[in-house]
């Protein structure tokens, strides 16, 4: 399989797998780069998955759909522009003969769901989150609680940690300056700034990440660390409590520059 981040709008990616013939596609926000993909690869378009219900996640459905030559699956606990299979955490799909167990993940919105695929052959699996998890961040929470969030994340964590993170954004390096604001002295998140900015600055993508990097370097897997604790606390954090850290963090996040 062959896997391809296809960047939209100003620093969305929409990704695709294809197998030289068939593609699925997750999140097209703007059906024109999958199109785009489509002609220069020669390939159909099997399947469709959505995490959740934003426009620039749902926004290319309409001109794909007579492209398609199978499901849309999308969270059944949100509104997508029909027709869609409805799933949520537990289900497991079927897409270019490959399995995705969905995992719910609420919080950035209050349906969002995941996509996980263990390859046969052993390789690193794929995750597609959506906005629930970056790579240095997580989403906002614009319909969720801290709670919930904190939920999902950890179990996005507890995925094994060579599994290759496909998140939506290009948020990377702004991510990672604010981890550098909470946690400067991490040397794992200094290394890995590094290498991220210079992927960027050779106009590569920072993505797909790694759970197993997530955990040393993303601040939102790291609120039972006692220096993040300690940084969130000087922002807000009522307790050491780790869903008290992690909404000390997150509304340290939306304001920081």
């Amino acid at each position: 399989m062959n896997l391809l981040a296809l960047p939209a709008f100003a620093d969305n990616y929409i990704w695709m797998l294809h197998d030289g013939r068939q593609a699925l596609v997750v999140d097209p926000g703007d059906a024109a780069p999958v199109l785009q993909a489509l002609e220069a690869h020669g390939l159909s378009l099997a399947a469709i998955l959505v995490t959740h219900h934003h426009n620039d996640h749902v926004g290319g459905l309409a001109a794909l759909r007579p492209r398609l030559q199978g499901p849309v699956f999308g969270p059944a606990r949100e509104s997508i522009p029909g027709p869609i299979t409805p799933v949520s955490g537990g289900d497991t799909v079927t897409a270019l003969g490959l399995s995705f167990e969905v995992i719910d993940v609420p919080g950035h919105t209050a349906g969002h769901i995941a996509f996980f695929h263990t390859p046969p052959d052993g390789s690193a699996p794929l995750l597609f989150c959506g906005d629930t998890l970056f790579s240095g961040g997580c989403g906002r929470l614009f319909e969720g609680t801290p709670a919930q969030m904190h939920q999902s994340l950890s179990r996005l964590a507890d995925l094994a940690g060579d599994t290759r993170v496909c998140c939506a954004h290009e948020y990377t390096l702004s991510n990672l300056k604010f981890a550098r604001a909470v946690e400067p002295g991490n040397t794992d998140l200094l290394d890995y700034s590094a290498r991220c900015e210079d992927l960027r600055a050779r106009g590569l993508p920072t993505l797909p990440g790694a759970i197993g990097q997530e955990r040393l370097i993303n601040p939102f897997l790291r609120c039972g660390v006692p220096a993040v604790a300690e940084a969130a606390q000087r922002h807000g954090a009522g307790s050491r409590d780790e869903v008290d850290v992690l909404a000390a963090l997150r509304q340290w996040k939306n304001e920081f520059r």
